[in-house]
């Protein structure tokens, strides 16, 4: 039987992705390259500079197997969705299986909801999120039903009903009976995706503009209850951790060392407003480079069904950021830019990020 080394031989100069195999046909470790053949060489070329975790693996491994592919882009999102399938025992692969929670808003629909799932879907729909811990999601949603107006119901509207519980409570402007025209009750749902984007200026010159226009129509009870919304907004907007609203969207990532472990927080900027942290913890990763963390956390963290924002920060550039940056340009479908951080602001969110770890 072939050795390793007398597989390599045959190994084409291209790029694509590889799979290094135990006795029993078990993926040990998946890994990707520009150049197949450099990259599976340097295996057994310069073992010292290996770490511990791939030195092991090297030992266990008995087989290996590759497929090739157009360029290092595609060879990149192949890699880190057969690591999110096969989670290999060798991979740095993060114990975390959660899809987080979003608010979705489709404005083509009839009537639309802002409603909670878990898989985002390009169908053209509005994404707001993530949202961690997950209770932070529903607080969201109960606050937008109790000051928008907009429907919480799954009913399919095409046929007139009867007012519901929702209506009484004036919490639904009963689209389902024809007490509210699509043109009024798309002014809400508009309020509802300021709100969901931050956009505070915008939502109260909204809501005041309303409040004066029903007034002026006599509608005085409606107008009393947007009146109530601004002020239960501007408590809330007071609530929000506001970071800078010049920040954008942008994900924070810090690495802490102890020992042979390791941490990763992420702070999640949303609009300028930090709205959740989530923190990953790595077992034995002595050896490790800092770049190769980040790396390997990239590729698993955004493999899954996420939004992702504009620009990532981080204190040590991954090894390929160039290849990374366009995987998740694609995914994104506009650019994302890794950075380390620049403006005093960033700088001082790392630092949260890595003494939170």
């Amino acid at each position: 039987m072939e050795t390793l080394k007398e597989k390599i031989q045959s190994v084409p100069q291209a790029p694509g992705v590889y799979m290094f195999l135990d006795k029993k046909g078990r993926v040990l470790y998946i890994g990707k390259a520009k150049n197949l053949k450099n990259r599976l060489r340097s295996y057994f070329q310069a073992k010292e500079e290996l770490s511990p975790r791939i030195v092991s693996m090297i030992k266990k491994a008995h087989d290996l197997s590759f497929i090739v592919t157009e360029n290092e882009l595609e060879a990149l999102a192949l890699e880190a969705s057969l690591i999110k399938q096969q989670k290999p025992r060798y991979n740095i692969v993060l114990r975390d299986d959660k899809n987080y929670p979003y608010l979705r808003v489709d404005p083509q629909e009839p009537w639309p909801k802002p409603e909670v799932v878990r898989r985002i879907k390009k169908d053209g729909a509005l994404y707001f999120g993530p949202y961690i811990p997950a209770s932070a999601v529903w607080e969201t949603l109960g606050f937008i039903r109790k000051y928008f107006r907009v429907r919480p119901c799954r009913y399919d509207l095409s046929r007139p009903r009867k007012p519901c519980l929702s209506y009484q409570m004036g919490r639904c402007p009963a689209p389902c009976a024809g007490l509210i025209s699509r043109e009024e009750y798309m002014e809400n749902l508009n309020d509802v995706i300021r709100f969901l984007k931050g956009q505070k200026d915008e939502l109260f010159e909204a809501l005041e503009k309303k409040m004066k226009t029903l007034s002026e129509q006599l509608r005085f009870e409606e107008a009393a209850k947007v009146r109530d919304s601004i002020q239960a907004l501007r408590r809330a907007f007071e609530r929000q951790k506001v970071v800078s609203a010049e920040l954008g969207d942008m994900d924070v990532v810090g690495l802490y060392r102890e020992g042979s472990d390791s941490l990763l927080m992420v702070l999640f900027i949303r609009n300028g407003l930090l709205v959740g942290t989530k923190d990953f913890y790595l077992k034995d990763t002595s050896g490790e480079q800092d770049s190769v963390l980040i790396e390997e956390f990239m590729k698993f963290f955004y493999a899954k069904d996420t939004v992702l924002p504009e620009l990532i920060i981080v204190e040590v550039l991954p090894e390929d950021r160039q290849t990374l940056e366009g995987w998740l340009s694609q995914k994104r479908g506009s650019i994302v830019k890794i950075k380390r951080p620049v403006r005093e602001q960033e700088k001082a969110l790392l630092a949260m990020a890595r003494e939170n770890a």
